[in-house]
């Protein structure tokens, strides 16, 4: 049996992406009690190893991950690139390989999304991204569980998002495509998102559109996503913020969506770019419940990589 890779949303499907988010739900209210450390009562994935590789500095990723396959039973190893051989020059292939022989799973957060599709290519066991310059599938998984958890229903819901069409905005606009939602994308002319996700969305039925007006995209929104406006290991950061600060989301945007309208964001979050206080710790911001979703959505990754979903 070939390997169950999760390297973009696309990978698991619209069918299977509902399956982790109400397994999410329920393993969540499970343990609602229990100690953060606790493993579930069921310990689906007791003997298991997952190898963590971090080619990118990581809070929410990494401590999601390490909780959630201790959680399910399991046990993790953090590897950091400069302190292992790929930091040396050992290839993306030889790696994968040698992983495979060692360990059950491996996650990976790096720059180039050549290199997740890399390890995937040459692992025998399930390999998750964890992030790439061109998608953030696990974020996604957490930020939809977060909405459903908030009362609002996929199909029909209207997203804005504002700022910079990064690799969250991406993956955003591909599980409008499964889940069959909608997103007005507010961003300054010349960063607009990958073009091949907004078709293959539009393809699969969603409605998604482009606009170079905050309001706009804002008016009517269910929700309201942004990001920082300057990424890892991005250069020109003054040109950027410069182009973007008609999209901050402040308090009189917010205004524009609906009243009971949603506020997320990935996090970590520059405070006066690309949010305000007034939203970030507001009463429609909901990225605390974000954040913490992050291990409950990991956890039903990893149960479907493994066939357990």
């Amino acid at each position: 049996m070939n390997a169950r890779h999760f390297l973009n949303l696309a990978d698991a499907g619209g069918d299977a992406l509902a399956a982790m988010i109400n397994d999410a739900i329920d393993r969540k209210a499970a343990r609602a009690a229990l100690p953060k450390g606790a493993v579930d009562a069921d310990a689906p994935l007791a003997g298991r190893t997952l190898a963590m590789i971090f080619e990118k500095s990581s809070t929410r990723t990494r401590v999601s991950f390490d909780m959630a396959i201790r959680q399910l039973g399991g046990t993790a190893i953090i590897m950091d690139a400069g302190s292992t051989q790929l930091g040396r020059g050992e290839t993306i292939a030889d790696t994968a390989r040698v992983l495979s022989r060692m360990v059950d799973a491996i996650m990976i957060r790096t720059d180039d999304h050549a290199k997740v599709d890399d390890m995937a290519a040459h692992a025998s066991v399930p390999v998750i991204n964890g992030l790439t310059d061109l998608s953030h599938p696990c974020q996604i998984v957490a930020d939809l569980l977060t909405v459903i958890e908030h009362g609002k229903a996929l199909p029909g819901l209207q997203v804005a998002w504002l700022g910079d069409g990064n690799n969250v905005l991406n993956s955003i606009v591909e599980a409008a495509g499964l889940m069959k939602f909608g997103v007005r994308i507010g961003v300054p002319e010349g960063y607009d998102c990958d073009r091949n996700f907004i078709a293959q969305a539009i393809e699969r039925g969603a409605q998604i559109s482009v606009t170079r007006s905050a309001q706009e995209a804002v008016v009517g929104a269910d929700v309201v996503i942004t990001d920082t406006w300057v990424s890892m290991g991005q250069s020109g950061a003054e040109t950027r913020i410069a182009a973007m600060t008609p999209f901050q989301v402040n308090a009189e945007l917010m205004a524009l969506a609906k009243p009971d309208a949603l506020f997320l964001h990935c996090l970590p979050a520059h405070r006066g770019e690309e949010v305000t206080d007034s939203v970030i710790d507001g009463p429609q911001s909901v990225v605390w419940d974000e954040a913490e979703n992050r291990i409950h959505a990991q956890k039903s990754i990893l149960l479907w990589a493994f066939g357990k979903l």
